[in-house]
């Protein structure tokens, strides 16, 4: 594995747990915390340390380790093969129908954010960023 798809396949992973635990925030209420992951995986002798975590969440290093997904991937319901993003693995049906939620839960946050990060702006403003905002999330 070169480092280009090792940096790639560490991104991907990233991009599913971060998806998955959005899914889990929206069903819920709350988002899964490193406490909860780490436990549920201890009680099956799988160890997580809280970098090791950081680093898969945040896509810096890539990860083989089969008994640890095969964990994350019973934790957030899943088949292993989706978490480990094997060619040709369906999105799981429940993340799919959650996926439109999701996304309009993350403009939320961002559109929240902008307002709240640029202060005194005018209606128009507002409101032209948030057509921005809603048709880049219509794209993704």
């Amino acid at each position: 594995m070169t480092e280009y798809d090792t940096t790639a396949a560490a991104e991907d992973l990233a991009k599913r747990l971060r998806l998955l635990i959005d899914v889990a925030a929206a069903e819920t209420g709350t988002e899964p915390t490193y406490t909860q992951i780490a436990q549920f995986l201890g009680e099956r002798g799988i160890k997580l340390s809280r970098s090791r975590w950081t680093y898969m969440v945040n896509g810096h290093r890539a990860v083989q380790d089969r008994r640890l997904l095969e964990g994350l991937a019973a934790f957030f319901d899943v088949e292993p093969e989706f978490l480990a993003g094997v060619s040709g693995a369906a999105t799981p049906e429940r993340v799919s129908a959650q996926l439109d939620l999701v996304r309009a839960m993350r403009a939320a946050r961002v559109k929240a954010y902008a307002a709240r990060a640029l202060g005194d702006i005018s209606p128009n403003a507002l409101n032209a960023i948030s057509r921005y905002l809603d048709e880049e999330i219509a794209h993704t």
